[in-house]
């Protein structure tokens, strides 16, 4: 599907965010998370649908491509556009990456791209979102955060590589030059948190909680530079670390977490399933954003944090 993206008449944008869906076989947690999806969609009518990885628990799917497609059932039945960026037990084992892009690609609804082979990951691609004049208004990026380190002697995940911080850099260039020399405004979605996600916490004011550690990967790489650099970025959305829910900006980057969906994974007690909501606005060089719980809460404010010379990530 390679469906144009568009603003709304009323110059609106909404997409939900859903991340960390563990999806397994289609038991009952199963079922609770795809009854929790459809009723976020059918209460907020989004434009998009992203899922910010570990769509899937692969090695605990007896056929993980079909686990794949039952998982994100609920975004492509609804008719909206949808995409998936891969985290890291999207493909343990024997699952692989391409051949679950392969069935993203093949889904009904997907706007989902391979991306340049000559990078790292799969599934880097970036969309516009046309506004009401017909030209491009606003930019998406999607990334492949990776999974685990493949270095012995680094512990831990996996990080960007540094061809796809290149990569975004020139796409941003690009689009730049398209729209008269003026950045798009423009957000990231990728599964697994920059180390940025550290920095801000303990550096900056931040709304939200945060029950663990940021697991982000031992090595910088640059990602958040480039994004930065490339100017028109206003924010970032990620998932892995289930009981964090928090959003913060550092040098102009509101840096997010989503709101864990999934129930066959592990949470934290009183802290709820649910997903993030963002809201953009053709001309606007910001968004909002809420999150919906399982409850039916739908959380405008957020708890503030104020960091301390103690704070530690």
């Amino acid at each position: 599907m390679n469906k144009q993206l568009s603003f709304r008449e009323d110059g609106t944008f909404t997409i939900v965010q859903f991340t960390d869906v563990h999806w397994k076989n289609g038991d009952g947690k199963d079922a609770r998370t795809k009854s929790l999806m459809a009723r976020i969609i059918a209460e907020e009518k989004p434009d998009l649908v992203v899922f910010t990885g570990d769509v899937i628990d692969s090695l605990h799917c007896a056929d993980p491509y079909r686990s794949f497609r039952d998982a994100v059932g609920v975004a492509s039945e609804s008719g909206i556009p949808w995409a998936a960026v891969f985290g890291n037990h999207d493909s343990e084992g024997k699952t692989s990456r391409e051949e679950l892009m392969s069935v993203q690609t093949s889904i009904a609804g997907t706007i989902a791209e391979y991306g340049p082979s000559d990078i790292g990951g799969v599934g880097n691609f970036v969309r516009t979102l046309v506004g009401r004049d017909g030209s491009s208004a606003a930019a998406l990026y999607f990334l492949d955060s990776g999974a685990y380190s493949e270095l012995p002697h680094v512990p831990g995940y996996g990080w960007f590589q540094r061809s796809q911080a290149e990569w975004v850099r020139k796409k941003a260039g690009v689009l730049q030059a398209d729209n008269g020399g003026r950045p798009l405004p423009s957000l990231a979605f990728f599964h697994i948190p920059l180390p940025e996600y550290r920095d801000v916490w303990d550096r900056q004011t931040c709304f939200g909680k945060r029950y663990e550690k940021v697991q982000a990967p031992r090595l910088n790489t640059g990602m958040f530079s480039a994004l930065e650099q490339a100017g028109g970025v206003m924010g970032t959305f990620c998932g892995h670390d289930h009981v964090n829910d928090y959003e913060g900006t550092l040098y102009g980057v509101r840096l997010c977490y989503g709101r864990a969906t999934g129930y066959n994974t592990y949470g934290r007690w009183r802290f709820r399933r649910g997903a993030r909501l963002i809201r953009m606005r053709e001309g606007s060089e910001s968004f909002e954003t809420w999150l919906r719980l399982d409850n039916g809460d739908k959380i405008e404010s957020q708890r503030k944090h104020s960091p301390n010379r103690f704070s530690r990530a």
